[in-house]
């Protein structure tokens, strides 16, 4: 018998005590806000990064008195927080300490993955006849080069120096080859690291490092197996309890990697409303008090939309249609007590609305409006496109 089956606990979560988990574990009440970029993120465990803005908007939604200012220093003056392309070949960001659980599990297996796909088109493009040999040459020039250009490379340099690399030769229907595969590849192994951004906050012009200039020390990947105990071990602080359908999702991993996590951590399984089984770390079993009432906006593809795969909970089915895409990602939403009501837009002056998908009350409405003219002001005028719009978002900007 497992470890993690030994410490099995019968007491039942309710869904109302995981929301208020959400909303004091994850700084998004208001009344539990956290006090930096570096708590918002430990509070998450990792933000979503996918697109630019959105790890500003997250850090916003937990942080009062936060500047744009304040994120870039973390990001590229302290390095306190790093970009990493990890979970799911997801780009994220972390807390310095954490890149090493990252490397030796989440990216290694996405590198792993994306490095016999790179391979494999190579050949398919007819860039060269054996895909893995010229990989690792293109690899290793690209490293040499950057020894002698210490400030880094941009991708566009890339395509200059290194034309081959960014021929546009089709490998699939509707895909061509990206030279900026090769620093995907890169970064997923921990020699690159996207340091600082060649444009303003909501786009992504990175110039990429050698990850051991950056950091000021040699990148040392944390054992697989030890990896992924850490990288559960703060999921289940950050959304636990959760599901092991909810872990294998997040993490893009086996269940065989999460099983020997949960029996490496003595996580102890719990009873959700649902009916599943839940897990949480043995000393995180006390039950959670209730919080006063509160509401938030969160951008799209925030870490607490995207936390869990099993969603009910919080998430009425009868919205995901309007509120996510076809490929699951989540738009912008708006949440009362720990449960989605809509989402926001902003209107062509920037000013940011709630539509809402259901009626919260008029108590939960004011509070709404009054985090809608928090955001406002922050965002000043400045407009957020995303490529990931809801079709809620997208039915709200129709004239």
């Amino acid at each position: 018998m497992s470890r993690h089956h030994m410490n099995a606990a019968a007491r039942l979560v309710t869904d109302a005590e995981r929301r208020a988990r959400m909303a004091r574990r994850h700084g998004i009440a208001p009344q539990h806000r956290v006090a930096d970029p570096l708590a918002a993120t430990r509070a998450m465990t990792v933000l979503h990064s996918t697109e630019p803005p959105t790890p500003y908007l997250s850090v916003h939604a937990r942080v009062d008195g936060v500047t744009r200012a304040d994120v870039d220093r973390a990001l590229y003056d302290d390095r306190t927080l790093v970009k990493q392309l990890a979970m799911r070949r997801t780009l994220f960001v972390f807390p310095r300490d954490l890149l090493p659980a990252a490397w030796g599990s989440a990216s290694e297996r996405v590198a792993g993955a994306e490095g016999r796909r790179i391979a494999k088109d190579v050949e398919k493009a007819g860039i060269a006849p054996d895909g893995e040999a010229w990989l690792v040459t293109a690899r290793a020039r690209v490293l040499a080069h950057l020894d002698d250009h210490p400030d880094g490379i941009a991708a566009g340099d890339l395509r200059v120096l290194f034309p081959e690399l960014s021929t546009p030769v089709a490998v699939s229907a509707g895909s061509t080859w990206n030279h900026t595969r090769l620093l995907t590849h890169l970064g997923l192994t921990a020699d690159l690291v996207r340091g600082r951004n060649g444009g303003h906050w909501r786009i992504s012009r990175p110039v990429w490092v050698p990850m051991e200039q950056w950091l000021g020390e040699r990148p040392v990947p944390a054992s697989h197996d030890e990896g992924y105990a850490e990288l559960v071990r703060r999921w289940l602080r950050t959304f636990g309890p959760g599901t092991e359908t909810d872990v294998v999702w997040w993490l893009g991993a086996t269940k065989g990697a999460v099983r020997r996590a949960f029996a490496d951590l003595g996580a102890v399984s719990v009873s959700l409303e649902s009916g599943d089984t839940g897990w949480l770390l043995p000393d995180d079993l006390e039950p959670e008090p209730a919080v006063e009432p509160w509401a938030a906006l969160l951008p799209v593809l925030d870490p607490t939309l995207m936390g869990w795969k099993q969603r009910d909970w919080y998430l009425d089915a009868a919205h995901v249609p309007y509120l996510f895409d076809t490929n699951g990602n989540g738009g912008t939403t708006a949440w009362v007590d720990g449960r989605v009501v809509g989402c926001y837009v902003q209107d062509a002056g920037g000013v940011v609305r709630v539509v809402l998908r259901e009626d919260p009350g008029a108590e939960a409405r004011a509070a709404l409006d009054t985090e809608a003219e928090r955001l406002t002001g922050w965002l000043a005028g400045e407009s957020v496109n995303s490529v990931y719009a809801s079709r809620q978002m997208r039915e709200a900007l129709l004239p």
